[in-house]
């Protein structure tokens, strides 16, 4: 374990995550871990870590990051235009950046509903904190794990593990040629905000009156209102109309992309923070493919609903996991 980052400015919301500790939510601890999973994963990649290692999460306003010594970055999700100083130079996403000792990351531009709310710097070797319950993921309910349970403040320094470096040791603040090429394979697009949404339906969707609600939810355009947090997102209907207000039921088992329809028909869609139990129905369930999709949303995002059947779902997990495996020996090829 080395110190690798100075944290000169926090941003507004920059926290460790992996991807999280599924194995303790029938104790009631929630989830955690990367809000977008599957770009936190590409990140990773790109600098030769294990897909799940521990990486900065930062929402909607980017941080400002010292190296303290030659290492390997990487950025996937969205594009918070960073640069790289001295000299501004640009830091393009899903590709691996060399910054020498004293260079800075500084980011340009915010998050918003249109780039998305989250973008993810990975680090050679992958962020060194001490385990909690299996992972590393700051629990922010919980005020465990992470950064001493807490989103970064000014002045905290990162360690990592010593990790392989992709550039042979050149500490050139530029991306050397063989940086450049080992970008992400260009045809493998990571989801958008504006991509539907896929969902199965859940325990509120059975019978004649959970099908007319269903069809209801889906045939709704829906927008984040400005709550939401790594808890959950609040949706609000663009045109007004909700689904029919339906009664609290006794507390079920959550997962993180459960939505639930609140008392007044608005609907509740459960991020890796949420709590484990819950009373509020539950209308559909995002797929597991999906839910980094629901990490990108923010206040005035759109978000569109397209259900499928267990089988899509399954596919749709499987695509994503050959989508990674592709990338990664694509990133070894070069």
């Amino acid at each position: 374990m080395s110190s690798a980052v100075e944290v000169v400015e926090a941003g507004l919301q920059t926290t460790v995550q992996d991807l999280g500790r599924p194995a303790f939510e029938h104790l009631g601890v929630p989830r955690s871990g990367a809000a977008d999973p599957t770009a936190l994963a590409v990140a990773n990649l790109l600098v030769g870590n294990d897909m799940g290692a521990a990486a900065l999460e930062c929402t909607l306003l980017g941080p400002r990051l010292r190296a303290q010594r030659p290492l390997t970055v990487a950025l996937a999700g969205a594009d918070f235009g960073a640069v790289a100083q001295p000299g501004n130079r640009p830091m393009a996403t899903l590709r691996p950046h060399r910054l020498a000792a004293g260079d800075t990351i500084e980011f340009t531009n915010s998050g918003s509903p249109e780039l998305g709310c989250r973008t993810y710097v990975a680090i050679e070797g992958g962020i060194d904190v001490e385990p909690v319950l299996g992972s590393r993921s700051t629990s922010l309910v919980g005020a465990f794990g992470g950064f001493d349970g807490r989103a970064l403040q000014a002045g905290d320094v990162l360690h990592v593990t010593e990790g392989l470096d992709i550039d042979g040791g050149s500490t050139a603040a530029q991306p050397s040629s063989r940086d450049r090429a080992r970008g992400w394979p260009e045809a493998i697009r990571l989801p958008g905000p504006d991509d539907p949404i896929r969902v199965l339906p859940g325990p509120a969707a059975a019978g004649p009156d959970g099908v007319a609600r269903l069809t209801a939810f889906l045939a709704t355009r829906w927008s984040v209102t400005g709550e939401y947090d790594r808890r959950g997102l609040r949706l609000d209907a663009e045109e007004g109309v909700r689904p029919h207000p339906i009664a609290e039921r006794p507390s079920q088992g959550m997962v993180p992309g459960a939505i639930q329809l609140a008392p007044s028909g608005q609907p509740l869609v459960l991020m890796p923070d949420a709590g484990t139990t819950g009373g509020y129905p539950v209308i559909a369930i995002v797929v597991r493919a999906d839910l980094g999709i629901l990490g990108q949303l923010s206040a005035g995002s759109p978000a569109l609903f397209e259900l499928i059947d267990p089988e899509a779902a399954r596919a749709a997990a499987i695509a994503r996991g050959r989508l990674l495996a592709d990338g990664r020996r694509a990133l070894v090829r070069t």
